[in-house]
């Protein structure tokens, strides 16, 4: 596995999807990664989940299912703060009340 693999990171789909996964999962697996991002090939799927094993691995975060990702390390590994998520998120309901 290569150490600086990039990978294109989707848009999210949804943000209140993005919020609740975060809260509601401990860990992702193919099905939540597609409600996150939509629907995608299982390669690009997979390239995603290697992306955040990676970050797991360097953050020291044990497997506990071969088949899904650590939530935290992958919103890291892809570049999703929650924090702004929340923001946006927040201010998209104010505009449209």
């Amino acid at each position: 596995m290569a150490n600086n693999q990039n990978v294109r990171i989707p848009q999210v789909t949804s943000l209140k999807t993005a919020i609740e996964l975060y809260y509601s999962r401990t860990e992702l697996g193919n099905s939540d990664i597609e409600a996150l991002f939509g629907k995608h090939s299982s390669s690009t799927i997979a390239r995603l989940k290697r992306k955040a094993k990676q970050k797991m691995a360097e953050q020291g975060t044990p497997v506990w299912n071969a088949q899904r990702v650590n939530t935290e390390a992958a919103y890291s590994a892809w570049g999703l703060d929650v924090s702004d998520l929340e923001c946006r998120y927040k201010k998209l309901k104010e505009l449209s009340a």
